[in-house]
């Protein structure tokens, strides 16, 4: 008799995801199954979610950040063991081209797509995971609390990081948006830099949050923030300003406080545009959309949360929950990061 589990599925473009009941996967040769722990609700799901006409593969299992338990090793599988504790690393890459040869499978020259976007997600009850190389052992990290890690936190990693040689003591990093993303950016900024940090958001509540974090100082967004950003950062602007929102004003803000040889990484999908050119732009300053980030920061990041230097602040839901979660999400009111608990 098949076995059937719980799962959020995407099955016709641009319409609200289902709870359903699909079979377990079973693991093939080198693959890996997982009983999932936790799986975080990221904004790029509403991607999925209301693409039309549909640029993924439905009908999908959303998720891609997921934590769990190794459950059954396919032939050939090894490495691991079941009911090792691990995270599973989403962007997979075809695993032999250069790029995936130094580890950058987020940057595969092979279009690829990993959970939650090219195949059958975490939000489920299971999670077929296609090689042991994706999976990164948590130790003794709570799986549950673990999984915002796996995007949030491998993203803000992967875009502070690759800033950090211009992040002295005296730099400024700007976080536009302090949710998912940027309440794991402000911790991790802190652990690895000595730079000063200043939030922006729109709500009160999470310029709170920010404070509470760790930023040095918390900004009102909207008209005017340039100003009141500027008043922190100083003339020379930001080294580094990561907009993990992404639409037209927060881009333009990212780039009117951005300072000379600075970075202007934009995380967030929020579908906006910036207009470049050689007179709008500070002297040397670079713009670029960081993708998730490599295996390498993957680990770095379970390394820095098993040290206790971040900590994801979540709220636990069970399938019952998610559909309001991501409506809620849709307007800002998500606090920290959603992670799905199949077992609640």
């Amino acid at each position: 008799m098949t076995r059937t589990m719980r799962a959020v599925r995407v099955t016709r473009s641009a319409a609200r995801p289902e709870i359903v009941s699909i079979p377990v996967p079973e693991p093939g040769p080198g693959q890996v199954r997982i009983r999932v722990a936790g799986a975080g609700l990221c904004h790029s799901d509403l991607l999925v979610i209301h693409a039309d006409p549909s640029f993924f593969p439905l009908p999908l299992t959303l998720g891609h950040e997921t934590t769990g338990l190794v459950d059954a090793m396919g032939q050939g599988a090894t490495g691991l063991k079941e009911g090792d504790a691990v995270a599973v690393y989403f962007p997979w890459g075809c695993g032999h081209c250069a790029r995936c040869a130094h580890g950058e499978e987020n940057i595969c020259t092979v279009p690829t797509f990993g959970p939650g976007a090219g195949c059958d997600g975490g939000m489920a009850e299971y999670l077929l995971v296609d090689d042991t190389r994706h999976l990164v052992p948590l130790g003794k990290l709570d799986p549950v609390s673990a999984a915002p890690l796996m995007c949030a936190g491998l993203t803000t990693y992967h875009a502070i990081h690759d800033a950090i040689g211009s992040l002295s003591a005296g730099a400024s990093i700007v976080l536009i948006g302090i949710g998912g993303l940027g309440h794991l950016a402000i911790q991790i900024a802190r652990a690895i830099s000595p730079a000063r940090i200043i939030a922006v958001d729109m709500q009160d509540a999470k310029l709170a949050h920010a404070r509470e974090l760790g930023a040095h100082h918390a900004v009102m967004g909207g008209p005017g923030a340039d100003d009141r950003v500027r008043a922190f950062v100083g003339g020379e602007g930001a080294a580094l300003v990561i907009d993990m929102v992404g639409n037209d004003a927060t881009m333009a803000l990212g780039a009117k406080v951005l300072g000379y040889g600075g970075a202007l990484k934009i995380v967030g999908v929020g579908g906006g545009t910036l207009p470049v050119t050689f007179f709008s732009m500070p002297r040397d300053a670079s713009v670029n959309a960081p993708y998730a980030g490599t295996l390498s920061d993957c680990h770095e990041v379970v390394r820095l949360a098993a040290s206790g230097l971040i900590v994801p602040h979540i709220e636990r839901i069970g399938f019952d929950g998610v559909l309001d979660a991501y409506e809620r999400m849709q307007r800002g009111q998500i606090r920290g990061r959603t992670v799905l608990v199949p077992d609640m």
